[in-house]
């Protein structure tokens, strides 16, 4: 059994929260199945309102039982997701449990990333696998946007903002398998940072891996038109 977390906070130059959309969209998919033989599942999120790239798609032939959700939202106020078992606003939130059998491997790839240049902190993280026995239970998890964006009660702005874990992208899995799986995540900042992760195992393994890349917004400073002037 491989236990590997890893927790990557950034400070410096922080970049804020996204304001919410006020004409804001939703997606929702969720799938349950269980049968043998051929299938292919994918699903793919451009939105740069809140600057999320994801997809998730997978192809095989065999015996497979699978119950998965995802969950997007430009208000993350109205998405509560869970975050090491707290429930936080969150703009996509998606997990799975599976469980596939073939002589014929099962190849998926995941891909999550918090774009810079449409306002995110330039995180990515990629899973792939290539498996012909695998048991998992994974779930992804992404913030950006400001929860209380249009919110005008003050507890209510603090509650939300404190619950809040902008900027957070992060993967987390417990899996058995037979075959290859592969994770790489980065965080790039121009003249910054640079961050690089990459795991890849071949053959029969049991893995609990998490991964978030985290940057707290940057508090706005309320200034008076006195600022800095002799008044």
């Amino acid at each position: 059994m491989l236990l590997m977390s890893l927790l990557l906070f950034g400070s410096a130059s922080a970049t804020p929260a996204i304001i919410e959309p006020m004409q804001d969209g939703d997606f929702c998919n969720m799938l349950k199945v269980a049968g043998t033989g051929t299938f292919e599942v994918g699903v793919s999120v451009k939105d740069r309102e809140i600057a999320l790239e994801y997809s998730n798609f997978m192809y095989g032939d065999g015996d497979l039982e699978m119950d998965s959700g995802t969950v997007e939202a430009q208000r993350a106020a109205k998405l509560p997701g869970s975050e090491n078992g707290s429930t936080v606003p969150l703009n996509l939130w998606e997990s799975n449990k599976l469980t596939y059998s073939g002589k014929t491997p099962m190849v998926g790839m995941k891909y999550i990333h918090s774009k810079a240049f449409w306002g995110g902190i330039g995180a990515e993280i990629t899973e792939t696998f290539s498996v012909t026995e695998m048991e998992r239970v994974d779930s992804s998890y992404f913030a950006s946007t400001n929860p209380a964006s249009y919110i005008t009660d003050p507890k209510k702005i603090e509650e939300l903002l404190r619950a809040s874990p902008v900027h957070a992208v992060g993967m987390q899995t417990k899996n058995s398998f037979n075959g290859t799986w592969q994770t790489d995540a980065r965080m790039h900042k121009m003249f910054f940072k640079d961050i690089k992760v990459h795991e890849s195992f071949t053959g029969t393994f049991e893995v609990e891996k998490t991964i978030k890349f985290r940057e707290s917004p940057a508090e706005e400073k309320i200034q008076s038109g006195c600022d800095g002037i002799d008044c």
